[in-house]
């Protein structure tokens, strides 16, 4: 992926206590960062947020994160953390989520969410009008079905 890829970013500043020993963002952080910005991308869609979710006991769930790192990122930079949704299958969607000092890519990583009922534990299909508010959100429409 490219940054011109992404439609959405999230803009957050580095924080002391998110700092290693290494003076550079601790590891699990990343997810961190990851999560906040998802639910920021998440919120701009305007779909159900996790407390509509639960009340239907239709829910998202994470599945699986994987996060590769490219440079470091350091206290009191600002990232901007580019997220997309890359695929929705049946009752799945991966997310693509980058993150940026400037031009410079520091981390890039997958999200993959799974549509469930939250009191069975069971899959369900992904709502259609989700499918197509989630395809609408991405540049050109390059979401794999």
């Amino acid at each position: 992926m490219a940054r011109q890829d992404f439609s959405f970013f999230h803009q957050l500043r580095v924080r002391w206590s998110e700092v290693d020993m290494q003076a550079i963002v601790f590891n699990g952080n990343y997810l961190n960062y990851f999560d906040v910005a998802f639910t920021e991308y998440w919120r701009a869609t305007t779909l159900p947020d996790v407390i509509a979710q639960a009340e239907t006991g239709l829910e998202m769930f994470a599945r699986k994160a994987s996060v590769e790192y490219h440079a470091p990122a350091r206290f009191d930079d600002v990232l901007d953390i580019g997220v997309r949704c890359a695929q929705i299958g049946r009752s799945s969607m991966r997310f693509v989520l980058e993150i940026y000092q400037g031009d410079q890519q520091l981390v890039s990583g997958e999200m993959t969410y799974v549509y469930a009922d939250s009191r069975e534990r069971k899959s369900m299909p992904v709502p259609e009008a989700w499918r197509e508010r989630l395809i609408a959100m991405e540049k050109n429409s390059t979401v794999q079905s």
